[in-house]
């Protein structure tokens, strides 16, 4: 039986971790990212207060050693009440983030290696989607679903993947022609072969970076939907809710915004960060 050439891709793949493990921009991001998930992880209990906790006679009280970032017009401790948000905030996001990421990656891999009416027809699939203003149809789907974090993930699966499609699509296109693909399809291998165990190790580095990138901009949407009340649900605490909250108090009261926004900031520095590095040291490997 003829042998089948293997993939490019071990010493690329070398590489690639090489340049990214002395990446300062990487280390950096990773670092932060990973603090940010410890402090989510042990808000219950590192926080000093329930961030539910009501406290009518203690309404917006400014920073003290009591309450260090203050406390909204409720009572509530609002350092507790952003340490819990990361929480729910970061769970929301990853996992609102990983649906798109498979659908995307398949679709792009299918359309990419096969071509042909299956590229067209996925292809046109991709435009529809693309067609709409992505906020105005997150909306209108979290309104069709239900506010809350069910909502937000389905929202996010159904219109997050066309840019991980897109891209994808285009390397295993680049990638369908190439030598070592023609020897493992003349090898005998299955096409569903071919696309797990050559096309796909191929293009998951270019996919992971934009993966960063993605969770960014569905951080912030996931803010901006807390912010217009379609997060999720009270009490439990949302850095867009408490924006929202914050908003009637932001010339008398400025502890209330500052520390969430801070904290979506970081977030957003932090998964840029990792999502630069990585792409450097890919640009560098290709």
């Amino acid at each position: 039986m003829t042998a089948t050439a293997p993939a490019p891709r071990t010493a690329a793949r070398s590489t690639f971790w090489s340049r990214a493990r002395r990446s300062r921009t990487l280390a950096i991001g990773t670092g932060l990212a990973l603090l940010l998930v410890l402090v989510a992880i042990l808000a219950p209990v590192i926080a000093p207060y329930s961030p539910t906790a009501q406290d009518l006679t203690a309404g917006l009280l400014p920073p003290s050693p009591a309450h260090w970032l203050g406390t909204d017009e409720l009572g509530r401790d609002v350092l507790s009440r952003i340490l819990h948000a990361a929480q729910t905030d970061l769970r929301i996001a990853v996992t609102a983030a990983l649906a798109p990421f498979v659908i995307g990656v398949a679709v792009g891999l299918l359309s990419g290696y096969f071509g042909g009416a299956v590229d067209w027809t996925l292809s046109r699939l991709v435009d529809t989607v693309i067609a709409f203003p992505f906020y105005i149809i997150v909306i209108a789907l979290v309104f069709a679903l239900g506010a809350g974090e069910f909502g937000i993930v389905v929202a996010f699966a159904l219109v997050g993947w066309t840019g991980y499609a897109r891209v994808i699509r285009a390397l295993a296109a680049s990638m369908r022609d190439a030598g070592w693909v023609r020897a493992a399809r003349g090898g005998g291998l299955s096409h569903a072969r071919v696309i797990l165990r050559h096309l796909l190790p191929n293009a998951l580095p270019q996919a992971i970076v934009l993966l960063m990138t993605e969770i960014v901009l569905i951080m912030v949407a996931i803010v901006t939907l807390g912010y217009l009340g379609l997060g999720v649900r009270p009490p439990t605490p949302d850095w867009g809710a408490m924006l929202a909250e914050a908003q009637p108090f932001i010339t008398t009261n400025w502890w209330l915004g500052v520390g969430p926004g801070l904290a979506v900031v970081l977030t957003g520095v932090a998964l840029s960060l990792i999502a630069d590095g990585l792409g450097d040291a890919w640009r560098v490997k290709r």
